[in-house]
């Protein structure tokens, strides 16, 4: 009989993705032994037959229906409500981990007391590194890796930092959400994640709750997960706003992420060098093009981002 705490929680929401189960159920099957653990699903209203199919392969889970889409963060949170282990795992519907992967990452915890939260070695079908450690998202990273002026500042860490030492241990700023370990003290000192975040920064946003909190955030590439990358995000639709397609759910997690952290000042300087990039990357295209072309304009860019800070109240409030 399994224990009323077993050492792992696995938690999956489940959105329009029911190709991915067998896959992905398969990998946990042969990555589970000798732990104990519980399986909890949280079904975004997926209405293509996942939750009976869910149900015929995965007997054991429990199973959370949702009438409706509710978003990725909040859809942890009620698994996170229920949940008994004493580690608790976030993975992604298009994430596949190997043999070794769960027993690796929990023991590697229980032999790090101060480890907050881990994140492993992703990589994709065909074995290529995917970013896995990374510095927090700012105003001027930001700009410079959408400019391609990060040579200019080389003192400013980016994002995914390009000489990062990928087969070392090592303490990091967040680690992506895909495949998301979180000892379950974390969450009793800091709580769950914050439900405005629809899809999109959630992680970003706990890894710094949790740093604040004294804990470390890791990267462990003692194990490689297989990601297969943005399947679920895919259905949602993308807001054709941008040369770059960020998406609308991208865009109004990062007004928020940035009106929470770094405040108003914070959010104003992130929307002027923006617009600033924007007018860069339409100068640079017209260069290059001889005649600036619409979709290298910038304005639709512009044009979203004013309207999603209008929405949003200038980042404090979710749209949805």
């Amino acid at each position: 009989m399994q224990s009323s705490e077993p050492d792992l929680s696995i938690i999956i929401v489940f959105y329009k993705t029911s190709h991915l189960i067998e896959p992905l159920m398969a990998a946990l099957d042969a990555s589970t032994s000798h732990l104990s653990v519980e399986t909890i699903i949280v079904d975004n209203a997926s209405c293509d037959g996942s939750v009976a199919r869910l149900r015929e392969r995965v007997p054991s889970a429990r199973i959370i229906e949702n009438e409706r889409n509710v978003g990725f963060g909040r859809a942890n949170n009620q698994a996170l409500a229920v949940a008994h282990g004493r580690f608790l795992l976030l993975l992604n519907t298009d994430a596949f981990v190997a043999p070794e992967t769960l027993l690796a990452t929990v023991r590697a915890m229980e032999e790090h007391p101060d480890w907050g939260i881990l994140g492993v070695r992703l990589v994709g079908p065909d074995g290529s590194d995917q970013p896995s450690c990374r510095h927090f998202p700012t105003p001027a990273n930001i700009f410079l890796n959408a400019t391609g002026l990060g040579r200019v500042m080389p003192w400013v860490k980016p994002v995914d930092d390009p000489l990062c030492k990928r087969d070392v241990t090592q303490e990091c700023d967040w680690v992506p959400g895909c495949y998301f370990l979180i000892r379950r003290s974390v969450v009793e000192q800091i709580g769950v994640l914050d439900s405005r975040f629809f899809m999109y920064y959630e992680e970003v946003d706990y890894c710094r709750r949790a740093k604040a909190a004294g804990w470390k955030v890791v990267y462990f590439p003692g194990t490689r997960v297989i990601h297969l990358g943005g399947v679920s995000a895919e259905r949602l639709g993308p807001l054709a706003a941008t040369i770059r397609q960020v998406p609308a759910l991208q865009l109004e997690s990062e007004i928020l992420y940035f009106r929470k952290h770094l405040g108003l000042p914070g959010l104003l300087t992130i929307f002027m060098l923006t617009l600033a990039a924007n007018a860069i990357v339409r100068f640079k295209a017209a260069v290059r093009q001889k005649q600036p072309r619409p979709e290298y304009t910038g304005l639709p860019s512009s044009f979203a981002l004013i309207i999603t800070l209008l929405q949003t109240r200038c980042g404090l409030r979710p749209t949805r």
